[in-house]
């Protein structure tokens, strides 16, 4: 954790054959791929929410400290990243000083980022949307930002009470941000695609005329629990 303002440039980015293969799956397939415990861990809240409906993100983060009330963080770390990262920004979840607006999207745009996650205030909402440029944040505000610091860039941050470290993969999506540590990526790409094909024969399945009480198992899986179904109304039981 830095004590002073610092800006680092570069970034330990994950092998882009595996974020290829995550960007084929939503949130929610991923969120599960990492297990009962990451997958909980590793997921912003339902405030995290985008700023148009049907966008999707999926890359190394790039992450951006800022001061409450302040924005200069993000103008470095816009500098910084390369095209197919996201910027990850927070001031610690206030509303004072928006961190993002339609100009920095508009050049995060031209630089082919894929998105920004913002824990705090964005603006511009309807330009922003018009650009189709893809945005989550937790709160809309057009208050004025100053740029005068103190600042962090590229260094480990809590978003929305999720860890983000500088190259772990985001993923955002219609149901919400995820972020992926570097070291469960592959784990939770392969359980994304076991998953994936799961459903498949589950959707094979329910085409077929099968309910899905049984292709899920649940009919063995309430025998088990000791749950009795019975074939009468409660009033009728009583």
């Amino acid at each position: 954790m830095p004590t002073r303002s610092v800006i680092y440039a570069k970034v330990d980015r994950p092998d882009p054959a595996l974020v290829a293969r995550a960007t084929k799956f939503g949130i929610a397939d991923l969120h599960e791929g990492l297990g009962e415990i990451a997958g909980r861990m590793c997921l912003m809240s339902p405030m995290m929410a985008p700023i148009a409906p049907g966008q999707k993100v999926c890359g190394p983060a790039v992450t951006a400290w800022n001061f409450p009330g302040d924005n200069l963080a993000i103008h470095a770390a816009l500098y910084t990243a390369q095209a197919g990262d996201v910027l990850v920004l927070t001031n610690g979840g206030g509303h004072q000083g928006a961190l993002w607006g339609d100009v920095a999207c508009s050049f995060a745009q031209k630089k082919g980022l894929a998105g920004t996650v913002v824990h705090g205030a964005t603006r511009d909402v309807d330009a922003i949307r018009a650009l189709g440029y893809p945005v989550w944040a937790t709160a809309v505000s057009p208050e004025h930002p100053k740029k005068r610091g103190p600042a962090a860039v590229n260094v480990p941050l809590v978003v929305d009470g999720v860890t983000v470290e500088p190259g772990d993969v985001i993923v955002g999506d219609s149901d919400g941000v995820l972020v992926i540590p570097k070291a469960l990526l592959e784990l939770a790409v392969t359980n994304a695609e076991k998953r994936a094909a799961a459903e498949v024969e589950f959707r094979r399945r329910i085409a077929d005329g099968e309910i899905l009480f049984d292709v899920l198992g649940m009919r063995a899986l309430v025998a088990d629990l000791g749950i009795e179904i019975k074939d009468c109304t409660w009033e009728e039981d009583r």
